[in-house]
């Protein structure tokens, strides 16, 4: 009977150790299971995030070299850090950017102000809408062989860009000057034609935009977009005769916009886009960078 009850209680006692080891084995695997799981889970997450900002997709850009395509590089890794690539593409010209996105080539362009816009519209039919101002460019006049207006001589010449808009503007900004004067109510659709007063018979030599800067050393002036006369080295706040006030109604009207083709201006790329451009760090980045030359809009 004694030996009996001893092997009973050994056996009990046994069974107890074996089930205490058993339980604290399972309680920590338990806890281990639970800490990987969690960090399995975190680490999922976080890949999950990457993957679904990666999936924004790209932004493709139509864009003149100075300022816009340098503004639009700074723009780049913060785009980046909301999930879209951002592709830009260098145009030299004011058409094509317009017809690749017209097309449905690019998603937008960074070139041009809303006059320009609205006349490129009306002149070839395409279906472009101002999807957010970004900044403007003082029109500025620049010295060439003559170093001051009140040099001009009988004869001498002048440049100006050929394109509607800008060669209203160019000529505006010449009447404000003295240089000539137009015919009352001519405004942002002068050309040469509206000249009413020319005292001194200054030739008005139209070239396309990003031709102008080229014969500068052919002519007394040329007037310039602030893009083509950072690209020829000028600076409006030092080189410049005379320019557009940053407070002008003329400046304020001919701001810069990112352009897209009607109805997708309210697209999440777009508005992110948008929204990159007019944040804080670009504006900063505008301010330090062209001396005046180009101004945030907003």
């Amino acid at each position: 009977m004694r030996k009996w009850m001893a092997l009973w209680l050994t056996t009990v006692t046994t069974l107890g150790v074996l089930t205490g080891c058993g339980a604290g084995t399972g309680e920590s695997a338990s806890t281990g299971t639970t800490v990987a799981a969690s960090e399995t889970t975190s680490a999922a997450a976080e890949t999950t995030a990457e993957a679904a900002a990666e999936k924004k997709g790209t932004i493709t850009v139509a864009a003149s070299a100075t300022p816009h395509a340098e503004i639009l590089e700074q723009a780049k890794p913060l785009l980046e850090k909301e999930g879209w690539d951002l592709e830009v593409t260098v145009f030299d010209d004011y058409v094509q950017p317009n017809l690749v996105v017209e097309s449905g080539e690019f998603d937008a362009n960074y070139f041009q102000h809303i006059p320009y816009l609205e006349n490129f519209n009306e002149e070839n039919n395409t279906h472009l809408v101002n999807a957010g101002g970004i900044h403007y460019e003082p029109f500025g006049i620049y010295p060439c062989k003559k170093a001051a207006l009140d040099e001009l001589e009988e004869g001498d010449t002048i440049a100006v860009p050929n394109d509607t808009t800008n060669e209203a503007r160019a000529l505006l900004l010449l009447q404000d000057n003295g240089v000539i004067t137009l015919k009352e109510g001519a405004g942002l659709e002068a050309t040469v034609r509206d000249i009413v007063e020319n005292p001194k018979d200054i030739k008005i030599q139209e070239l396309e935009a990003a031709q102008v800067a080229r014969v500068k050393d052919e002519v007394a002036f040329v007037v310039l977009n602030g893009n083509y006369a950072l690209q020829a080295g000028f600076s409006v706040a030092k080189d410049s005769v005379a320019y557009e006030k940053s407070d002008s109604e003329a400046a304020k009207t001919y701001v810069n916009v990112i352009a897209v083709k009607e109805g997708n201006e309210k697209s999440e790329a777009v508005r992110a886009l948008v929204d990159v451009l007019t944040s804080d760090a670009i504006k900063e980045y505008i301010n330090t960078t062209y001396d005046g030359a180009v101004i945030p809009f907003q």
